[in-house]
């Protein structure tokens, strides 16, 4: 009996490992891998004139190209344009662009640049102070403490130096690997806090921590002077929900103290032409403004931001796509602990949504999530490692 079936390949990577394992000649697999991974990529805002030439330059190389109508008769100005091909396809689009001029030669270099990140991945390491956290083998668990009295979960439960120091030590116990102090609350409609009174709050605890525990600490704060006092306190990462886009002086802070960075996707408006290719252009950005404060790609890491400036319906399509973030080559955080979108699908209460998160770091991994932000770091802990069990080779 003939047994046909789909074999799905996402990298160069697969593609190798699943002609390898056919028997060929070694020598054919770096001929044949090629053309074994299909993409389709998508590339936005293009000039009709353009995008005239990439579909006729496509459709010559084999693969195929989507439009807007009026792009065949100039009708429109412009037009997103959707490419379906071969890696190896792809290839030979680039050299026949990239010898052209003008946005031509910029729409190649912008391919390559993503063919080049199918070949190279992520950075093998998370870079965080005196932290250095391979990437790929495990997802690392992120234990929230917030020591807060207005948070949505917890507020004022760890509002004591005490209280916080005995939480995160549980949670270290439980399986964390990272410690995530915040001194102000993320919530919807929450109540800003003065830049000292966040410090009063989050400095105490983390020069305990840094002090008492052998996993990396990190500091949730959009200000650069709590930054920096925290991590002269001891932090190694900042999480920044504003992804460096809020204060001008974070990512100076962060990369004269190499510091690690989790930048996050925010806005203060929940409107979205495509809601993955704006999330994608904001981390852009960040990770340029990082990159030109010199950060190093291995110190960073980025996070879509479930529940921050998006409704229900944005959040479950984030969920869906996560897998567009690997464009970015770089780990992903992420945080759906507890929240909102959890609540609103399930109609349960904060206290009553530990299932419901269990599912989203399920399906975050699945989609190449490297780390994920818990309350619940025992059973979370559980869930991250039989899911990597079931799809880390």
């Amino acid at each position: 009996m003939v047994n046909a079936r789909i074999i799905y390949i996402d990298n160069m990577h697969e593609a190798r490992e699943e002609i390898r394992r056919i028997g060929v000649d070694a020598s054919s697999i770096p001929w044949l891998s090629p053309k074994a991974l299909f993409i389709t990529m998508k590339l936005e805002n293009i000039s009709t004139y353009a995008a005239n030439i990439i579909k006729q330059e496509m459709l010559g190389k084999g693969g195929d190209a989507a439009v807007n109508r009026g792009v065949a008769n100039f009708s429109v100005e412009s037009s997103d344009v959707l490419l379906m091909g071969t890696y190896s396809q792809y290839k030979r689009l680039v050299y026949k662009l990239g010898v052209q001029s003008g946005s031509l030669k910029k729409i190649a270099d912008e391919i390559q640049r993503l063919l080049e990140g199918l070949e190279e991945g992520k950075p093998k390491y998370f870079e965080c102070g005196k932290y250095r956290l391979p990437m790929g083998e495990k997802t690392y668990v992120m234990g929230i403490l917030n020591v807060t009295p207005d948070s949505f979960s917890d507020g004022g439960q760890y509002v004591e130096l005490g209280n916080a120091v005995k939480r995160a030590r549980e949670m270290v116990e439980h399986g964390a690997d990272i410690i995530d102090v915040g001194g102000e609350s993320t919530r919807p409609g929450h109540q800003p806090v003065d830049v000292f009174e966040e410090i009063n709050r989050v400095v105490p605890v983390i020069e305990k921590l840094s002090k008492e525990l052998n996993v990396p600490v990190s500091v949730d704060t959009s200000k650069a002077l709590v930054a920096e006092k925290a991590i002269a306190a001891g932090a190694c990462i900042v999480n920044d929900v504003w992804g460096l886009q809020r204060d001008p002086g974070m990512a100076q802070v962060i990369s004269k103290n190499g510091a690690g960075v989790i930048m996050m996707h925010n806005s203060d408006i929940k409107e979205y032409r495509d809601i993955m290719g704006d999330i994608i252009r904001f981390l852009r950005k960040s990770i340029e403004i990082a990159e030109e404060a010199g950060i190093a790609r291995e110190n960073m890491v980025v996070d879509p931001g479930i529940g921050f400036g998006k409704n229900l319906e944005h959040n479950l399509e984030v969920m869906r796509r996560l897998k567009e973030l690997g464009t970015l080559n770089l780990p992903v955080l992420l945080g759906t602990s507890r929240k909102s979108m959890i609540g609103n699908v399930l109609e349960l209460p904060v206290n009553e949504r530990l299932e419901g998160t269990a599912a989203t770091v399920t399906l975050g991994i699945a989609n190449g999530v490297d780390i994920v932000r818990v309350h619940d770091v025992k059973e979370m802990t559980r869930v991250v490692r039989m899911t990597d069990a079931m799809v880390r080779i």
